[in-house]
């Protein structure tokens, strides 16, 4: 898809997911037998996605790794962060990559099933012209723990309410974003910024347009829920032969330890 870029964020530490985290990043933790970051990658090239570039901190080389497999290499590119810059800062770090494109920015540390597709299209030809975001939403079942949306009638967003005791709706961020490309051109003039969701977001308050992803979209950072998601269906692979790296994987031990701690 032209003029149309990737970030996935997948530098995060897993703490919560400790001590798995301690020998495998979170982004590769397995659901139904493949790595979370598997799934991402596939539903951006069906999508039509041909420039992605993943971040990298904890366990860097076991990441490159899995990336170094030829489905990816023309393709996706890593860059490592020796020390985290934040969601914001990332961006800002590597900007010259998505210069004048419009940027899918994902928080790959979810696990989301949904018509990817459509998402685009919302966001090409459907969404209020004000906007220059669209959020993917999602609807929770505890609200309590989420990044709460509050949208008018167009679906923009309003105002959000960050794990508060008493949320106004169970209309959550997704933190999967389509951004314009002033909204690089904004981040440039402000260097500063380390963080997406408290110092960006606020800023663009009525100019977000949201998405309701109606499939699944779970967080995989805690233990139960990235145990829950080995229950979800599991949607075809877009590389049905197993290469070297997918082998290997199957004997990792982080599976027995996953499935040591399910019971």
């Amino acid at each position: 898809m032209a003029n149309v870029s990737a970030f996935l964020l997948s530098a995060g530490l897993g703490s919560r997911l400790a001590p798995l985290t301690e020998c495998w990043p979170k982004c590769l933790m397995p659901i139904g037998g493949r790595p979370l970051l598997e799934y991402w990658l596939c539903t951006l090239y069906r999508s039509g996605i041909r420039e992605v570039l993943v971040n990298t901190c904890s366990h860097s080389e076991k990441v490159n790794h899995f990336l170094s497999r030829t489905r990816f290499s023309e393709w996706v590119d890593s860059i490592y962060e020796p020390k985290l810059l934040g969601t914001a800062g990332s961006l800002i770090k590597n900007a010259d990559v998505f210069i004048d494109s419009k940027v899918i920015l994902i928080h790959a540390d979810n696990w989301c099933q949904c018509d990817f597709q459509q998402f685009l299209e919302f966001h090409n030809q459907c969404r209020p012209e004000e906007t220059d975001i669209t959020m993917m939403t999602f609807r929770t079942a505890s609200p309590s723990t989420c990044g709460i949306v509050e949208i008018d009638r167009k679906g923009i967003v309003q105002g959000f309410h960050e794990k508060v005791s008493r949320p106004p709706g169970n209309l959550a961020n997704g933190a999967v974003y389509i951004l314009e490309p002033v909204v690089l051109d904004w981040l440039l003039d402000r260097r500063h910024i380390k963080d997406f969701s408290t110092e960006v977001l606020p800023h663009f308050v009525g100019k977000i347009s949201t998405w309701e992803n109606v499939g699944i979209h779970r967080d995989i950072g805690t233990l139960n829920s990235l145990l829950a998601a080995q229950n979800d269906p599991i949607p075809n692979s877009c590389w049905d032969n197993d290469d070297y790296w997918l082998s290997e994987f199957k004997d990792n031990p982080i599976h027995e330890r996953l499935a040591l701690m399910s019971s």
